[in-house]
């Protein structure tokens, strides 16, 4: 008989919350096997070798009907995801298997446990992505192939911008997007789903969840079977795909959850000892290839607000593009809640944009921190108290602030305005003009949640008349 015909065959002899360990009689199934009790549709992830032919395992579901000498079989394989291009407009779990219980033809299959792409295959060449979102495209302008971080604490409007990328460049591109939900609240991803659907762009994007609910194996695993079914579509369609996670700290909150049921020693900080090795192995394999790109657009949770949090700075290293979501400006009613001083892209360089971006982003800059230095004056003494250079400086800084707000798609049932997007040219031209003081005499609440320069005009024109 062929020793691939032969099962590897095992009985659980302890149970431990979502660790199992469990006895083989024949041979330890390698690290990542998944292992399953086929009555139960159960299944785990080896995760060590202990000693007497003891494999301890990571459950990736519900550990409650379980029983000591259960049998379990060994599937000689790591998770296999089933792929197929009718993955699209649906929503699966990290084994390929769909929530609604629906078919697609299936037209390969990918253990999600792999290397990253060849050096010599991965295409490093920069080209920006338009988003439509003005405060994106010209203070942190995204890189085709590139990985991006919208970096805030709770409540500031990450996933509202996801959702806004998903629904802007799907519309403009026609792009093809992945969606990965780890540690996605139901009520989220229900929304997510719904919004796409009521948008008509569901059928252009494949959504993985691995919920709050499931066990901390399947929130780990989830990223891992996203980026496998990108890199399938990026290879069957020949096409840049766009891959979203929301949220990579749940991704390492997860893995924490897992080393410490595993009995691993933390580091000092906290955290599991693996978690720089952890998000290494997801960020390389997020990459370009001659087939086509994969932009990864990722949300990372700041706790407490703070960005010296040994978690987000095991992501931000790995990022060509940070933006940085502040909650002073989120309290201020500006939409999205983005920092311009904060944020970083390594396309702002007169070798990638062009030089009249460069320099108009470099002058916004100078005005931005003026701004801000003189603000603690401002609160103190009051604007009358400054000279008549800096009050014409502070009127302009408020402005080009107010002018980066805008109405979203995503969000028109709760603001009542409907949703715009603004070409990078005019939102240069638009920032040139206020810099330049021709918008001077328009009061500042007219650039408020407004889309170009001229509809500015248009509104301050039309109460002028009225």
């Amino acid at each position: 008989m062929k020793e691939s015909l032969v099962k590897n065959q095992g009985y659980i002899i302890k149970v431990s919350g979502p660790i199992v360990d469990i006895f083989f009689t024949r041979i330890l199934p390698p690290i990542n096997n998944i292992l399953v009790i086929p009555e139960k549709n159960i299944y785990f992830e080896v995760s060590e070798h202990l000693q007497n032919k003891v494999a301890r395992c990571v459950a990736l579901g519900s550990t409650h009907n379980l029983k000591k000498n259960d049998l379990v079989e060994d599937t000689k394989a790591g998770i296999t995801l089933p792929l197929g291009k009718g993955m699209l407009g649906k929503v699966i779990n990290i084994f390929g298997q769909t929530l609604d219980n629906s078919r697609f033809q299936i037209e390969d299959r990918r253990i999600i446990h792999h290397g990253p792409p060849r050096f010599t295959s991965i295409s490093s060449e920069l080209q920006i992505l338009e988003t439509g979102i003005k405060a994106i495209d010209f203070f942190a302008p995204f890189p085709r192939g590139a990985k991006i971080g919208f970096f805030g604490g709770a409540g500031v409007g990450k996933t509202v911008l996801v959702t806004e990328l998903i629904h802007n460049i799907a519309m403009k591109y026609s792009g093809l997007s992945v969606f990965c939900g780890v540690g996605e609240r139901t009520r989220e991803g229900y929304e997510l789903i719904s919004e796409l659907r009521e948008k008509n762009v569901l059928g252009k994007i494949a959504l993985i969840l691995g919920q709050m609910n499931e066990s901390p194996g399947v929130r780990f695993r989830t990223i891992l079977s996203g980026i496998t079914l990108a890199e399938y579509l990026r290879d069957a369609f020949n096409t840049d795909i766009l891959l979203f996670v929301d949220n990579m700290y749940r991704f390492i909150q997860a893995g924490n959850e897992v080393s410490t049921m595993l009995g691993r020693v933390p580091s000092e900080t906290g955290y599991q000892s693996t978690l720089y090795q952890e998000v290494g192995e997801v960020q390389e394999r997020i990459a370009s290839s001659e087939k086509g790109s994969i932009t990864s657009v990722q949300t990372i949770y700041v706790p407490a607000d703070d960005f010296s949090d040994p978690a987000v700075q095991s992501v931000i290293n790995h990022l060509d593009t940070s933006v940085v979501l502040s909650r002073k400006i989120a309290k201020q009613r500006i939409y999205p809640s983005i920092d311009p001083l904060q944020c970083s892209s390594v396309m702002l360089s007169p070798n990638y944009i062009d030089t009249e971006h460069y320099l108009v982003v470099k002058a916004c800059y100078k005005i931005l921190e003026r701004y801000e230095e003189l603000e603690s004056i401002i609160a103190i003494l009051g604007e009358e108290e400054l000279s008549s250079g800096d009050r014409t400086l502070v009127h302009r800084a408020k402005k080009i602030i107010k002018f980066m707000s805008q109405p979203f798609f995503t969000s028109e049932a709760f603001t009542g305005k409907k949703g715009l997007t603004v070409s990078l040219k005019d939102t240069i031209t638009g920032v040139e003009k206020i810099l330049d003081g021709v918008m001077d005499e328009i009061p500042e609440e007219y650039f408020y949640m407004t889309g170009d320069i001229n509809m500015v005009r248009q509104q301050w024109q039309q109460k002028k008349s009225s």
